[in-house]
């Protein structure tokens, strides 16, 4: 696997993550957001008041000043911690990076995520060793499928920034369940890519055809070398160079499908403020429908590449 997307399998771990650059304090919306046009849909959608997205992925720094008022809830599927479920603390920072990307808050210091004021269910199911299990995975999926919140909230939309090579039919029925139940799935594509368009890399969850699968793409809008092909993605988002929160409270930039994901995630969260009394079992085609509808064609790649193209909001 590359530098930040986690494998999940037995025995199976990932290379140490790359920090490219580390910030103690800023304040910037990061250019991203423009990038795939988020902020045109904030007024409209309450910057995605109201919704849940659960990040299933290794922990979070709870304290983070751009994400502690907008974490919901967790719970904690690992050994870690004695495997107490209640402790879903992350000591790799992949999670929180992912959760930023999300969520970070709008609160005029550090971050901003594409959904500044949705809520973040985190469930912790990668170790502090980088590692998973399928049937931690599995159990997660369902648990956030089934999930209610203080308030009566259901989780609308699930980041899997993970993957892992061999196909699980148990995750599977995991994953159909979810959708079920109206919950958009969003996953990374893996960062097994050798450039080379004619050759395929499968990871899953994305591969299913039920989970949206994102690729990668640099600052230029060209594929990233290391993002996985297949003829199975669904789009590409932003994962080269990626502001995000980081573990003690700092802020770092990390590279990987495990940045994409999230861009897709918090997009989900935004477009499903735009439905008006739709089926809640219809809410994944809906969202799905929306970003194809408004994608950027990446006319010079192959599908295996980019798919149906760039997210775009507006």
């Amino acid at each position: 696997m590359g530098n930040n997307d986690i494998t999940v399998k037995p025995e199976i771990g990932i290379q140490p993550v790359k920090i490219v650059k580390l910030f103690k304090t800023l304040s910037v919306v990061p250019d991203n957001l423009d990038k795939i046009r988020a902020r045109e849909l904030w007024e409209e959608t309450e910057q995605g008041f109201g919704t849940v997205v659960a990040v299933l992925d290794s922990g979070v720094q709870k304290e983070h000043p751009d994400l502690a008022e907008n974490i919901i809830g967790g719970y904690n599927f690992t050994d870690d911690d004695g495997g107490n479920p209640d402790i879903y603390s992350d000591y790799i920072g992949h999670g929180t990076h992912v959760s930023g990307i999300i969520a970070a808050a709008d609160n005029n210091k550090g971050v901003v995520g594409v959904a500044p004021k949705s809520k973040l269910l985190i469930l912790k199911v990668i170790d502090q060793r980088g590692r998973g299990s399928f049937e931690n995975l599995i159990e997660a999926i369902k648990y956030a499928a089934d999930w209610e919140g203080p308030n009566r909230e259901k989780v609308n939309v699930i980041n899997m920034s993970l993957g892992g090579s061999e196909p699980n039919e148990n995750l599977h029925r995991a994953i159909k369940y979810a959708r079920s139940k109206g919950v958009v799935l969003v996953a990374a594509a893996g960062n097994e890519g050798d450039g080379n368009l004619e050759t395929i890399e499968i990871s899953y969850p994305g591969f299913y055809k039920e989970v949206i699968q994102v690729g990668s793409i640099s600052e230029s809008q060209t594929p990233s070398k290391f993002s996985n092909t297949n003829v199975n993605l669904d789009f590409v988002g932003p994962g080269e160079n990626i502001l995000s929160t980081h573990l003690n409270s700092d802020y770092v930039e990390l590279t990987g499908t495990s940045m994409a994901s999230p861009f897709v995630a918090g997009s989900a969260a935004l477009i499903l403020k735009t439905l008006n009394n739709i089926e809640p079992h219809l809410a994944p085609m809906y969202v799905y429908d929306y970003l194809l509808f408004h994608a950027l064609p990446l006319e010079n790649f192959s599908i295996n590449q980019v798919g149906n193209g760039f997210i775009q909001l507006k």
